[in-house]
């Protein structure tokens, strides 16, 4: 029920809407109950030879075709309003799980898949809504339906009515039961409908790698597995879900049949009129008939509270914690690492009493084998992790007092792994920097050696590029993304492998705009080419979370130690 209530409170801005689509199932329902009433009414109109009143037949033809018109056009209203409430609270809870992933802990981030958290924001998104709301809408419909037959057929026989409702719950206990079955099952589905998806958009988005390493046959098969899990845990649950329907209209055959037999007994003894008699035959079709439907609430109901479990997972993943208040004004970049200790499994220690002090306008270099921490250490520098204990200073205030968005502010980022987005060439160079002219912005791209290759694009800066940078190489899309931090111009710089993907012509002319750029700004460089530590003030050679040297490429040579082994001069 907490689930139905925090959906309930997405859809509360639309409860106008609600309230009149209640109001109009309310208004169809009743009007669809007065038509047994007024086809019994027709019934004895014509019942017997030369006995036919055309008058009142008349009267009541009008009235029939007004109610059966009228409760049309209210039940069409109800739908409208509550497909609008419902993809309108669709689109609330989609904004508001983006907005969580946006500020989520990295580390909720990295242990889940991208497929699998937009299948969460999206078909989980709509499944809630769509089973929520609209069982609710249905389950309203029915209850108005089961009252108002339930009095009518009290007013036109109570002991025939009494043995309806004596037999009914039958019916509802049938439901209850094969709907507890196929709960877990619409719980499996979900799970699998995630896993798929994050498993396809993975392949889908490393397909390179995919061909290039012969894993098609792997990749299918593993497809096979999950899709498997998928269609049977599907089956179980549709299969579970669409026994309610017929068990439930076998047992209202049965209450059908026994209400026909005791009303035909009541009509030969004159306790019944005849056009009664077809009246409480329709009432009991209609009083049955929201049993009937619990399948499909049912259905839309399990499917929706499954959804909304996997939603609300991403809605209650925990976020980065910013209890920072200060901010940075004239940063000059003095960096400290006072004791730090960090690991992202406890078990598993992996930053331990790292301790290093970087002077403002420092070129600092990040060396080590795989494994050593050298990225962990930029990861904590920028907060997307926060350290198990110790301290990081940036002019002499703790990290973690200041805000996030000042401190990653005066930070820019090149990676080893780009990123672009689904815009044009000069809303990706622009996009630290919005407001950046297009001088700006070309000049940043000349600066970056990217210039000559994006005026070859087909619109040179209004090209528009997807996610994967389209037709452009990898080292085309690294200088896109390297001219989107000179454009920044940010105090203190993070390369992490930012020349990687590039052709040693090219990082020559890269590197010269790198020392430019990192002129009187601190710099982090991660990196395993010597060309690109060789000129950095500090080296710092790193091993298993803890630094083994420190100093200068030619002072690390001549200690002929663990750097000197990194190094292949041995």
């Amino acid at each position: 029920m907490n689930a139905v209530r925090r959906i309930l409170q997405f859809a509360a801005p639309y409860s106008v809407r609600v309230v009149f689509a209640l109001l109009c199932h309310a208004a169809g329902a009743v009007l669809a109950l007065f038509v047994p009433i007024v086809i019994g009414r027709a019934v004895d109109d014509i019942i017997g030879a030369g006995n036919v009143n055309f008058a009142g037949l008349g009267k009541t033809g009008a009235l029939l075709l007004a109610a059966v018109v009228f409760a049309a056009v209210f039940q069409w209203i109800a739908a409208l309003l509550t497909n609008d409430a419902a993809y309108k609270t669709a689109a609330s809870l989609r904004k508001s799980a983006f907005a969580r992933l946006s500020a989520a802990a990295q580390k909720y981030l990295d242990a889940n898949t991208s497929g699998d958290l937009s299948a969460r924001m999206t078909n989980d998104a709509e499944m809630v809504t769509d089973g929520l709301l609209q069982g609710i809408m249905q389950g309203f419909a029915g209850a108005v339906t089961i009252a108002g037959t339930l009095i009518f057929m009290l007013s036109i026989n109570a002991y025939i009515a009494l043995a309806v409702v004596a037999l009914t719950p039958l019916s509802a206990l049938t439901a209850a039961v094969i709907a507890r079955r196929s709960h877990k099952h619409f719980t499996r589905s979900a799970a699998a409908s995630g896993e798929l998806s994050g498993f396809a958009a993975e392949v889908i988005c490393s397909h390179e790698a995919v061909k290039a390493f012969g894993y098609e046959q792997k990749a299918q098969q593993r497809f096979d597995e999950v899709n498997g899990r998928l269609r049977e845990s599907g089956t179980k649950s549709q299969f579970y879900s669409s026994l309610t329907n017929p068990a439930t209209r076998f047992v209202n055959g049965i209450i059908f049949a026994a209400v026909g037999t005791f009303g035909a007994l009541a009509a030969i003894k004159g306790v019944l009129t005849v056009g009664q008699l077809t009246s409480f035959l329709t009432y009991a079709g209609q009083y049955s008939k929201p049993f009937n439907d619990i399948s499909a609430i049912a259905t839309q109901l399990q499917s929706a509270l499954a959804g909304a479990r996997r939603l609300f997972e991403v809605l209650d993943a925990p976020g980065e914690p910013d209890a920072g208040t200060k901010t940075l004004a004239g940063c000059h970049g003095e960096i400290t690492f006072q004791n730090v200790c960090f690991s992202y499994d406890k078990k598993s220690p992996l930053i331990r009493d790292f301790n290093l002090n970087v002077r403002a306008g420092d070129r600092i270099a990040i060396v080590g084998p795989t494994g050593s921490g050298k990225t962990t250490l930029i990861n904590l520098l920028m907060r997307f992790y926060d350290v198990d204990s110790g301290k990081i200073t940036v002019d002499g205030i703790g990290i973690n007092d200041l805000t996030k968005e000042s401190l990653r502010s005066h930070f820019g980022m090149v990676l080893q792994d780009t990123w672009l987005s689904a815009a044009t060439v000069r809303e990706n160079i622009a996009y630290a920097k919005p407001s950046a002219t297009e001088e700006e912005v070309v000049a940043a791209a000349k600066a970056a050696n990217a210039h000559s290759f994006i005026m070859r694009l087909p619109k040179g800066y209004d090209t528009v590029l997807n996610e994967e940078g389209g037709s452009i190489s990898a080292g085309e899309k690294q200088l896109l993304c390297i001219a989107r931090v000179m454009l920044a111009d940010p105090p203190m710089l993070i390369l992490d492998e930012a020349t990687s993907n590039i052709d040693t012509l090219t990082e020559a002319r890269i590197q010269n705009a790198f020392k430019k750029m990192m002129q009187g700004r601190t710099s982090f460089v991660v990196a395993h080419r010597l060309s690109t530590i060789h000129e950095a003030d500090v080296i710092v050679v790193m091993k298993d979370g803890r630094i083994e040297e420190v100093g200068s490429h030619d002072e690390l040579i001549a200690a002929r130690r663990f750097y000197y082994a990194l190094s292949g001069a041995v």
